[in-house]
């Protein structure tokens, strides 16, 4: 029995699910598979990391830090409070609080050992796959799985880790597999797929490969093409569960081709699929990649696979890449990929997993040196590949396609590329004779470069980036075969020879080259003269172009030190070598062209290399005054600042600068460092730039912290004396205003306040020299200045502080310290230090700073405090009178200050707890190192408690707990009286800020402005401790970092970045430690109050404040312990009260604090809060505000969640969790109570929602219908229970509710009602035990498993025979089992139930309770409103929801349960329907016919047979009489109702008289006919290979093609292919006789579809009457005739059968049968309609996929036709058919094939008609284009000779006397007395011809640049020798000479110098114009 839930309505329900993204996996091969037991000789000890890191996080702190003891210590504390939690039953929050805890110490790069990692990874796997875990929880155990083995190095398979695939395949068999139970497990099913499918991509590398035979044996009877659903899920599993490691060495049983002939074999079953096509590649990718290392699996010249399956793999590639091709149609069918169904659900996410990455996978990791010696191998394959798909990679010819062919030249790359570094460091061991060579590698760049230096110039952005990033790559393998093309295009580009786009193109390329250029002798001496050349692209008036310019001059500078090399030298002075040097080099590209090879390797002195690169660097100075002049330039005319919004490009150039400028200062040399900052200093105090103010600061920032006393003498001085000046002098910041611009009289005080902040921040103890005059400016700007001015002066005060209190590093030097001392030489350039051996300074605070910082913060702390108090106090300084805004501005200022000096400190604030804290060690690097790290972890927390708390308790499980704390540098001893102050202060600033929020609730509750400020000082008082969260700052920096690395990562080496980007991941790893530290702290009476006043504010009247609160409190109440319980209490009476009085903004105000936060969570825990909650939110229902239920609506899903069922058993593997436990016995008690307290809890919290779902049952009797809607919507989560089901008060409304005159009520009570009988049901399956229904164990009365005997030979026809037979001992559901193979036992259905289904006796109760409720005026209301007329179009459609619940219903009254009888609801049915006139009644007696037919199929034959005998002849009245094109859409899913998924003879009545349908060639009533046939269809499709009842109709069918109504032949042409299609299937005995047939057959398995004899003949008759047809109609016949009647439904036949997967059945009768006949159609011009159906299914013909082989008769046939058809449309049609056969099957065709194909098309060149000549010509460039290199040479030379012969012996026809022009379309001749001879006519298409076939190999290379050295000959000869021909040979040569140079404007300054001055002259003239000139 099938499930009763529609597909459409599961599937919708299962994609609202698919939510996050797959993580895609490092893809190098995992190592080789290791027994499990024990470790082996050599085997590394598995409690030491696998492999050492290349970054000593710790070891760089400037603090001592933990010994590993405490950090080993702490795991072990961690991982034995998860044990406690896992045991005690406490998911969430207990063990998700300590995966958090684990999730943290493994971020702190703290090493786990390889034995712990696999404990955890296969604990977290039981978690996440745990039945009856909750999913949210289980899906984040899969995270943390996923986390565990993220990296292949961490755990080898099979040594310390193996998994079991069972679990995974069992959760997804729920998803996808046919549910045998007839019920959908909604608890599983809320599983998220999105998070199984990441799970199988992390699990799989572990999957025992020796797993694979019982794995086959599992998944495979499950393929079925009958239904092709099995066949995509099935195939999906495959690719998600396979193991593919490989199995240990001595298992041959188990080598891939073992089972690869089967796979290939599945794979050609379904054709024409894109999805099976990505599905399978990925398999194999994989495979080829996990086998690569396996020295035991056989590998050759095409990997692991044979030349048969690489070539079938190649052909899959270039159908996934979809190139257009002439005329013809896409590769794939979309039909077939819509009837995946369920197989959906398993598609990896394309967006992680794109098909180019899969592509490049398998071909890589399938290359060896042995491609090298073979002339067809993987390499050959690839090379063949791109050489066919060239020119798509051109910016003119952009498409869809661009995107997928730049990423797969992007993978190819990076996977080339990792995998060579990684065998060169041996971090992938692969056999010597598998290693990638020099040779190997210098070939496949070449493959790629012609392609790449296209695609950099692409016009999609995501292109260019893709083709940037693969250039690097090949510059990296290949340098000398990159470089010297890349600098060829680069050089005219940046000196403005040509256009804008390559300009731009050329700077992107310089920035991702430079790296490759500086560490390679010759080319380095280019990277200056290109920075030179690169400047004019900092221009204002292009920014992007500056972005990019500025970019490629932060790569120069990370890699070269700005130092003149030629001080102090006699050898070499001056720019002047350097110069020469360039402009010979730029000769030498010149005058070589494309071809240039540089090799400086082998041909430069190393000596003379060496002057030349020190003479470049003399220039350095003359580089740095011009760049920071465009850079002022820059500025000045950068846009107004107010016009710059997010993300524009004025403040990507605001943030490139200082990235740019800051390692451009570190390299300089001191004289220059003393230039820029001259030229710096003197711009800063002679200009006011006002909008490039911050892009100023930033550079003084940046030069600033290079060398920051330097800099800070210069700077600072004026800049004070300029604030002075500005305030006194220029009286500026002395009055407020109101808008967001600053005044014209304050703006050069801001540019100076901005200046002093950034040159004051990260500076270190520099500004220590200037304490005082700080100090004072800083006490005398707050004292002078107001309104936006103040802000800037508070921001600059919190960078001092900053700079003062904080360590970080102040390390931006390229070398390290003893290199720089030293001196840098040219060895310096490019040199990357290692990362293990850094040096680097840090700022860490001195006494002296902090004493400064203390001092500042207490004089600005207290003066804004004492300012706050006086302006919330009796004697205010200013006015508050209400209409001025002083006082708030002085407010708000001073909060503000107040704020940002908080943040300043923050560190200084003590994060860890106050109990037994000590201060951190010393912090000088080499101090003593603490013995223990800080744990601060509390007891259990009803460990001291009685035993019967209240349900209180889960909140505090639900609050963290304290975590661990790490020393980071904390710089006060507790003892410190410094410390005393600074919290005391902090204390102070609470109380002040509390005072505050009390003054303005009461007096000034609408001053939005100080509100604001207020709770955003709030946020910074609670979170801003240990460190500055309010910044945000690690989030920045880290994000900043990525950006920075990403151009220097490179695949497979480790941190090979520059030396500051290294200094500054050290950076990022110490904030990362205070991040750690900065954890939730315990609560204090302040913490309380002012939490308290944020919950006040959360429900204010005024919606930004009410936003303001609310974001400071979510921010509070996740870093103060308990928080949530105390603020949750008033804003539930804040809410109470709201409702009550109709406030409508408080109302809105509660609801987003209380169920858009992270409060709902605790809420749904916490029962205390929860029923006061739900009661309010119903209320909210009657709220008159759009607004307030728009808010409700989306919070009601919120609500719903807290009354779902508490988590009551989840079943673990014990041995796993175990694993887990401590050595002693500790834990236990607390196991016991925490089971204990865990269970009182649940038990009170299951009663608290029982009683409030009886209450939501009296409110929803009683109340409007939109409260009731929303009191039933939350009582039916609170209420249904597995164990009580439902209580009676509920069931009565749901039954009454489901006939409800509300249409929105009656919906939900129906819905609710049917999810009521789903429990029930599913109750009784699982024989009541909710451990039955976790385990997925249900017992179906009637199923049982019979063996199958699948020896006997004719037990497959045996079993088919059945089919045909209504009497029958079993039904078989199901359409999988022995379609593929025979298992050894089928599940098959009792055909005569004894008893049903037994119910207990609180089911019966309930059951009772709802049939008596079910009485005959039920069914007739329901009835009546099944027939109304719905609301709106899309809602008239059958409605499967309304059957489900009718199903149910009508099964009481079969039980004799409900109150209805029958007869009775028979005679509503017929009171229903009437007459059928309307249909309305048609689709309501249509869902009640369906669940009457569906509730009776599992219930004895004797309740069977009365139903029958009532609905049959009602239905086939119906059918026979009443149907109408508005109707039909109803019945026909009725029909797959009763159908689909079931055995025809279930329902043998109705599928019966279908079958007996015959066409009535008398009748006139076409629709009939047709509408009895789509019915037919319907049932067969559903049936399908079951149907047995096929060969009468069959007959009746091509009996009748030539059938005279259209509607009717459409009908039989898709019928008949269903029919065809539902005939085949494979039934092997077994999987093993299976696999043993596909490796006997050939290595790529048994051919698809073979037809049979039968099969064939029928084809051939058919075929044959068509011929007799058309033999007998009249030539030109407007009127229908036989032929064209019945070649229509022929032709639908074939369209829809060469649509579908099985069209490989009909590949034999193309050549001799098909062609012919269609071509003949394709000419009856009388009927369109058959012209166009014929040229439909003709252009299918070559999309369809060959074999190896295959297709030499299809070839052969059309080279018959194209030579000999006398029809020329014929000839022509033809040529459509080879250019796309010939590239579609590229790979397969063989060499004789093509050599065939080739020759056709030549001499097809000479045909009579133009036409036809014009179209060989392009298919002749076409093939040429698309032919592997060493073919396509031999094709061109040869054809080129042949051409050239021609047009040189054939001689030039004498022009006749009277002939027209002619024209390169037009026929060229005329009539007349100038009408020429049939010897002329010979002359000019023998002539033309030659011209067609040159013009052909010209075409053939539209883009390649320059052109090949034959090119222009071929020119040259056109010109010279047919240019000036009469007619069409002339102006065919024009039009060849014209577009060859349309198509080469871009690149003509290098195509011009391969051609001769002869060969020039000889194109002069040609045309009108010169175009040659």
């Amino acid at each position: 029995m099938e499930t009763d839930q529609s597909f459409a309505e599961l599937f919708v329900a299962l994609t609202q699910q698919m939510s996050g993204n797959d993580v895609s996996r490092a893809t190098s091969p995992g190592t080789e598979w290791r027994e499990t037991n024990g470790a082996m000789d050599g085997d590394p000890d598995p409690d030491q990391r696998r492999r050492k890191r290349t970054f000593p996080y710790a070891s760089f702190m400037p603090y001592g830090v933990e010994e590993n003891e405490v950090r080993q210590a702490n795991l072990e504390e961690i991982l034995t409070r998860l044990y406690v939690a896992i045991e005690s039953g406490d998911f969430s929050p207990g063990a998700l609080h300590w995966t958090r805890e684990l999730r943290s110490w493994i971020g702190l790069k703290f090493d786990l050992s390889p034995r712990t990692r696999a404990k955890l990874a296969r604990l977290y796997y039981e978690l996440a796959l745990a039945p009856g875990i909750n999913p949210p929880v289980g899906d984040r155990f899969a995270n943390m799985f996923m986390l565990l083995t993220k990296r292949k190095h961490y755990m080898r398979p099979g040594h310390d880790l193996v998994l079991d695939w069972r679990p995974l395949f069992k959760e997804l068999k729920l998803y996808v597999l046919p549910q045998e139970t007839g019920l959908i497990n909604t608890s599983n099913l809320k599983r998220n797929i999105r998070t199984l499918t990441k799970l199988c991509t992390f699990s799989q590398l572990y999957f025992d490969p020796r797993e694979v035979p019982a794995f086959l044996q599992t998944v495979l009877p499950y393929f079925t093409a009958s239904f092709t659903e099995g066949a995509f899920v099935v195939v999906g599993l495959l690719n998600l569960l396979f193991p593919t490691a490989p199995a240990p060495a001595d298992e041959i049983d188990l080598r891939p081709q073992q089972y690869l002939p089967t796979f290939f074999h599945l794979w050609s079953l379904i054709s024409r699929s894109k999805a099976l096509d990505i599905n399978f590649l990925d398999l194999l990718s994989r495979l080829a990649r996990d086998s690569l290392p396996a020295g035991h699996v056989p590998f050759t010249e095409f990997g692991i696979f044979t030349k048969d399956q690489s070539a079938l793999i190649f052909t899959a590639i270039l159908r996934l890449l979809e190139i257009p091709v002439g005329q013809a149609t896409s590769p794939y069918s979309s039909t077939v990929d819509l009837l995946s169904g369920l197989g959906v659900l398993l598609d990896r996410d394309q967006r992680k997993h794109p098909v180019a990455h899969v592509i490049a996978r398998w071909i890589v990791m399938s290359l060896s040196p042995a491609c090298l010696s073979s002339p067809d191998s993987v390499l050959s394959q690839l090379e063949g590949l791109i050489q066919a798909v060239e020119t798509f990679f051109h910016p003119s010819n952009s498409g869809s396609w661009t995107k997928t062919l730049a990423q797969l030249v992007y993978y190819l790359a990076d996977f080339f590329v990792m995998r060579w570094n990684r065998e060169r460091s041996e971090e992938m061991i692969v056999p010597d004779e598998r290693r990638l060579t020099e040779p190997l590698k210098r070939r496949f760049v070449l493959c790629l470069r012609d392609v790449i230096f296209m695609g950099i110039y692409s016009k999609s952005g995501t292109a260019m980036s893709f083709s940037l990033s693969t250039l690097q790559n090949l510059a990296f393998l290949e340098p000398d075969l990159i470089l010297p093309g890349a600098l060829q295009r680069i050089y005219p580009s940046l000196q403005g020879l040509v256009e804008v786009h390559r300009t731009t193109s050329s700077l992107r390329s310089l920035q991702v080259l430079t790296k490759v250029m500086v560490r390679h002798k010759g080319y380095r001496c280019h990277v200056t003269t290109l920075l030179g050349l690169a400047l004019p692209g900092i221009d204002a008036n292009d920014l992007e172009k500056t972005l990019h310019t500025l970019s490629f001059i932060q790569a120069a500078c990370y890699s070269i030190p700005f130092q003149d090399l030629t001080h102090g030298r006699d050898d070499v002075s001056g720019s002047a070598l350097a110069a020469e040097f360039i402009g010979l080099e730029m000769d030498r590209m010149e005058r070589e062209g494309a071809n240039v090879e540089m090799k400086y390797g082998e041909r430069a002195d190393a000596a003379e290399e060496n002057m030349v690169l020190r003479s470049s660097t003399a220039g350095f100075g003359e580089f740095l005054v011009s760049f920071l002049g465009k850079v002022f330039t820059l500025l000045e005319n950068l846009p107004d600042a107010s016009r710059v919004r997010s993300g524009s490009p004025e403040e990507n150039i605001i943030n490139t600068l200082p990235a740019t400028l800051t390692p451009l200062f570190a390299s300089l040399e001191p004289a220059l460092y003393e230039m820029a900052l001259g030229k710096i200093a003197d711009f800063v105090a002679n200009h006011v730039i006002h909008q490039a103010k911050d892009a100023m600061a930033f550079i003084c920032n940046a030069l600033c912290k290079v060398q920051p006393a330097k800099a800070l003498k210069r700077l600072l001085p004026p800049l004070i004396q300029a604030i002075r000046s500005e305030i006194d002098d220029n009286g500026a910041a002395s009055s407020r205003n109101t808008g967001v611009d600053v005044l014209p009289r304050d703006r050069a005080l801001v540019w100076n306040i901005s200046m002093l902040s950034m040159c004051v921040v990260h500076v270190g103890d520099a500004v220590l020299a200037y304490e005082d005059e700080l100090f004072d400016l800083a006490g005398y700007m707050q004292e002078r200045c107001t309104g936006i001015p103040a802000a800037h002066v508070s921001n600059c005060i919190h960078h001092l502080l900053l700079n003062l209190t904080t360590i970080y590093h102040m390390d931006y030097r390229l070398y390290e310290p003893a290199i720089i001392a030293q001196g840098l030489q040219i060895e310096q350039w490019g040199a990357s230090p290692r990362p293990s051996e850094l040096t680097i300074q840090w700022h860490v605070p001195n006494a002296a700073e902090i004493r400064f910082a203390v001092r500042l913060f207490e004089s600005q702390a207290r003066r804004a405090l004492e300012q706050l108090e006086s302006l919330i106090g009796p004697r205010s300084p200013v006015k508050r009178d209400g209409i001025g805004k002083e006082w708030s501005d002085e407010v708000v200022k001073n909060l503000v200050l107040l704020r940002l000096i908080l943040s300043g400190v923050s560190v200084l604030f003590d994060a860890r707890p106050p109990a037994d804290a000590r201060p951190d060690p010393p912090t000088a690097p080499g101090g003593p190192v603490p013995q223990r790290a800080h744990a601060e972890v509390p007891p259990d927390a009803g460990a001291d408690r009685a035993e019967a708390e209240s349900i209180a308790d889960d909140a505090d499980d639900e609050e963290p707990r304290l975590g661990f704390h790490y020393p980071a540098g904390y710089p006060l001893a507790r003892t410190d009286p410094l410390y005393a102050r600074v919290h005391e202060l902090r204390e102070q600033a609470g109380e002040v800020l509390h005072d505050v929020h009390r003054f303005l609730t009461q007096k000034q509750e609408d001053d939005v402005s100080c509100f604001n400020a207020l709770y955003i000082a709030y946020r910074s008082w609670f979170i801003d401790v240990g460190m500055e969260r309010s910044a945000h700052a690690l989030d920045r920096v880290t994000r900043l970092l990525a950006t920075d690395i990403q151009p220097y990562k490179i695949s497979g080496l480790r941190k090979d970045y520059p030396r500051p980007l290294l200094v500054r991941r050290a950076h990022v790893y110490h904030m990362q430690r205070l991040r750690q530290n900065s954890s939730p702290r315990r609560r204090t009476a302040l913490d309380e109050q002012l939490l308290l006043d944020l919950a006040a504010s959360s429900v204010s009247l005024y919606t930004e404040i009410r936003k303001t609160a609310q974001g400071a409190g979510e921010s509070a109440i996740k870093i103060i312990i308990g928080a949530r319980p105390l603020v949750i209490p008033p804003l539930l009476t804040a809410f109470q009260l709201a409702v009550d009085t109709n406030d409508f903004p408080r109302i809105k105000g509660a609801l987003f604090a209380l169920l858009f936060g992270s409060l709902a969570k605790t809420i749904g825990r916490d029962w205390r809060f929860t029923p006061s909650l739900i009661r309010s939110f119903v209320e909210v229902s009657t709220a008159d505000k759009p607004s307030v239920q728009k808010l409700a609506a989306n919070g009601i899903l919120a609500v719903m969640e807290f009354g779902k069922p508490s988590e009551r058993l989840v079943i673990l593997n014990e041995d796993v969790i175990h694993a887990l436990a401590p050595p002693d016995a500790a834990a236990d008690d607390q196991i016991a109570r925490k089971r204990r307290r865990g269970k009182a809890r649940r038990e009170k919290t299951e009663a608290a929602k029982a009683q409030l779902a009886l209450e939501l049952v009296e409110i929803t009797r009683t109340s409007h219908w939109k409260k009731a809607s929303r009191a039933g919507t939350i009582m039916i989560t609170l209420g249904m229970r597995f164990e009580t089901i439902a209580p009676e008060r509920m069931v009565d409304v749901l039954t009454a509710g489901a006939i409800d005159a509300h249409p929105s009520l009656r919906g939900l009570y129906s819905g609710s009602l049917v999810a009521l009988f789903a429990l029930i049901e599913m109750r009784a399956l699982c024989e009541h035990s909710y451990e039955n229904l976790l385990l997925d164990k249900q017992t179906l009365p009637g199923k049982v498993l019979i063996p199958t005997p699948a020896d006997d030979p004719a037990w497959t026809d045996e079993f088919l025979a059945g089919f045909a037979r209504p009497e029958t001992e079993y039904y078989v559901d199901h359409d999988h089992p022995g379609w593929l193979v025979w298992d050894a036992s089928m599940p098959v259905y009792r055909a005569n139930i004894e008893r049903g289904l037994q119910y207990d006796a609180l089911e019966t109760r309930i059951r009772s309770r709802i049939g008596g409720l079910l009485t005959r005026t039920w069914f007739a209301t329901f009835f009546g409103y099944l027939k109304q007329e719905p609301r709106d179009a899309s809602a008239d459609r059958f409605r499967v929801t309304s059957a489900m619940l009718l199903v149910y219903a009508l099964k009481l009254v079969l039980d004799g349960v409900a109150a209805a009888s029958l007869p009775d609801v028979k005679a509503e049915v017929g009171a229903i329907f009437e007459e059928g006139s309307d249909k309305h009644q048609h689709r309501a007696t249509a869902e009640i016919l369906s669940a009457l037919l569906t509730a009776v199929q599992d219930e004895p034959m004797g309740r069977r047979q009365p139903v029958w005998e009532y609905a049959f002849p009602f239905i086939r009245r119906v059918f026979s009489d009443l149907l109408t094109p508005e109707n039909i859409g109803y019945w026909s899913t009725f029909l797959h109702v009763v159908v689909q998924g079931k055995d025809p003879r279930r329902a043998w009545p109705l599928v019966d008289w279908l079958a007996s349908f015959r066409l009535d060639m008398t009748s006139n009533a076409a629709f009939k006919e047709s509408s009895k046939i789509e019915l037919l269809q319907q049932c067969v499709t559903d049936a399908g290979w079951h149907f047995q009842l096929a060969p009468p109709i069959l007959r009746d069918f091509l009996a009748h093609l030539d059938h005279p109504y259209k509607g009717v032949r459409e009908a039989m042409g898709h019928t008949l292919a269903s029919l065809y299609r539902t005939r085949h299937h494979e039934s092997y005995r077994d999987v093993a006789a299976l696999m043993a047939a596909q490796r006997a057959a050939s290595s790529v398995g048994t051919r698809p579809y073979p037809p049979s004899d039968a099969y064939a003949a029928t084809i051939g008759d058919v075929f044959a009457t068509l011929e007799g047809w058309r033999r007998a109609r009249t030539p030109g016949q407007a009127t229908p005739s036989s032929y064209t009647s019945g070649s229509k439904t022929v032709l639908l036949w074939l369209d829809t059968t060469l649509s579908s997967h099985e069209c490989t059945l009909l590949l034999d009768f193309f050549p001799a049968i098909f062609v012919e006949p269609l071509l003949h159609m394709m000419d009856v011009k009388e009927d369109p309609e058959l012209q166009s159906l014929a040229y439909h299914v003709f252009r299918h013909l070559p999309n369809i996929p060959y074999r190896v082989g295959d297709g030499r008769a299809f070839i052969d046939a059309l080279i018959r036709i194209g030579q000999r058809s006398a029809l020329w449309h014929q000839r022509l049609r033809i040529l459509i058919n080879i250019q796309v056969l010939y590239f579609r099957h590229l790979f397969v065709l063989s060499l004789a094939d093509q050599l065939a194909l080739y020759e056709c098309v030549a001499a097809m060149l000479q045909d009579a008609q133009l036409e036809v000549r014009l179209g060989a010509a392009t298919t002749l460039s076409g093939m040429i284009r698309c032919s592997p290199l060493s073919f396509r040479a031999r094709m061109v030379q040869m054809l080129q000779a042949k051409f050239i012969h021609t047009l040189s012996t054939a001689p030039a026809p004498k022009r006749p006397r009277a002939t027209g022009a002619g024209s390169g379309t037009g026929s060229g001749t005329g009539s007349g007395p100038g009408t020429p001879n049939p010897e002329q006519t010979k002359a000019v298409v023998t002539r033309h011809a030659a011209v067609l076939g040159l013009g052909a190999l010209i075409h053939a290379f539209p883009y390649t640049s320059p052109p090949p050295p034959w090119l222009p000959e071929v020119l040259a000869v056109l010109a010279v020798k047919a240019a000036a021909d009469p007619g069409m040979v002339g102006k065919s040569v024009k039009t060849i000479l014209s577009d060859f140079k349309k198509t080469r404007q871009d690149t003509w300054h290098v195509d011009v110098k391969v051609f001769t001055s002869e060969q020039l002259e000889d194109l002069e003239g040609v045309l009108w114009k010169s175009y040659f000139a």
